[in-house]
């Protein structure tokens, strides 16, 4: 006996069994990784964790802290943690405003175009290093892989010359100015900077720029792309608000801008390589205390179905990529992770050099 199934049945029954595999991967990884378990694995994989509660305040609020509107809807469902593609380095291109054409890199006679255009797959040799640490989906380290991400961002170049950008790379955790926003430009920053091949200790070389360690404990941004998703553009200045908020309560120093470098650039450094490699690990350490934070909105960095989307950069090159957050979780997040080095589990998405094995905490060398 034979069915005959017109294309029209066809298609409803291979969208009904695309629906069902989804529903059956959502429930595994919901299964496999709910809070507990994801607690237990990032334990394991001697990433650092918090028992502390992503959300400080009561619920309903009582603290006063900003809600996102009724229309804002975001996945509460799917797992997070591993939905960070991983990177060797990640930059952030001045531009001075919070939202972009929809693709960066596709804007002619921008750096973000450029750098593109410079990107070369360059091979890096694996690490023979051995642990006996776990790996987990999303946590991963900068030898693991040879991409670039390419972001802009919001804050303004710190040239004289208006087409000459500032350019903060990580996880070197590196301020460059005086880049050229033409092909060799690109090109140059590739050079002096983001070939994989380069090691994270950035300064060494003499390039045709400025550079600088980053003066801050910690960098903090915050996609705002509304342009590829709206939910961004809702989410980011109320998180921006309330992250001031709790630091500045905190005693930090907050900017929304690059303050003004008096120091003279690592390229002007007497010393030998040897001696400036140490000034600038020494001067990262120094930094993990300054209480010092530079909030920046960036642009699409993927995940937007779980925004409020916030990056956490760290002078010792930890980046933590947090999801579903909202002005309620920040608190915790400030106490937790911006100055205890724990991660909150039920809000990561990912991130870079999190595993620190015989560690305590993010902040440790």
């Amino acid at each position: 006996m034979y069915i005959i199934l017109s294309v029209r049945d066809l298609i409803f029954y291979f969208f009904a069994l695309m629906s069902g595999l989804r529903r059956l991967r959502a429930w595994v990884f919901n299964h496999e990784l709910n809070p507990d378990n994801i607690r237990t694995q990032l334990s394991a994989s001697a990433v650092p964790v918090s028992p502390a509660d992503c959300r400080t305040c009561s619920e309903p609020c009582e603290d006063g802290h900003d809600d996102y509107p009724a229309r804002f809807t975001i996945d509460m469902e799917t797992q997070m943690l591993g939905t960070v593609s991983p990177f060797r380095r990640q930059i952030f291109i001045s531009t001075g405003t919070i939202d972009w054409d929809f693709e960066i890199m596709w804007k002619s006679e921008s750096l973000a175009y450029y750098v593109s255009k410079a990107y070369r797959r360059t091979p890096v040799t694996p690490s023979t290093a051995t642990s006996d640490v776990p790996r987990i989906s999303g946590v991963f380290n900068a030898s693991d892989s040879s991409q670039v991400s390419i972001l802009n961002a919001s804050h303004k170049t710190i040239s004289d010359e208006p087409n000459l950008e500032t350019v903060l790379v990580f996880p070197d955790f590196m301020l460059i100015s005086e880049v050229p926003s033409t092909p060799e430009g690109g090109k140059l920053l590739w050079d002096a900077a983001l070939d994989p091949r380069i090691p994270r200790i950035l300064g060494s070389g003499e390039t045709k720029f400025n550079t600088w360690v980053l003066p801050y404990s910690c960098v903090i941004t915050f996609c705002s792309h509304k342009r590829r998703d709206g939910r961004c553009g809702i989410s980011a200045p109320k998180l921006e608000r309330a992250f001031i908020n709790a630091l500045q309560q905190r005693g930090w120093t907050v900017d929304s801008q690059l303050e003004h470098i008096i120091d003279p650039p690592l390229e002007q450094f007497s010393g030998t390589v040897a001696e400036k490699d140490a000034y600038i690990i020494q001067s990262l350490k120094e930094l993990q205390t300054a209480k010092k934070a530079l909030l920046l909105f960036n642009s699409h960095m993927g995940g937007h179905q779980y925004a409020g989307n916030c990056m956490i950069y760290t002078p010792n090159g930890a980046s933590v990529w947090y999801g579903r957050v909202t002005p309620h979780e920040v608190d915790s997040v400030v106490e937790n992770t911006i100055e205890g080095g724990l991660i909150l589990p039920a809000l990561l998405r990912g991130g870079l050099n999190l595993s620190k094995p015989g560690c305590r905490t993010l902040h440790d060398w």
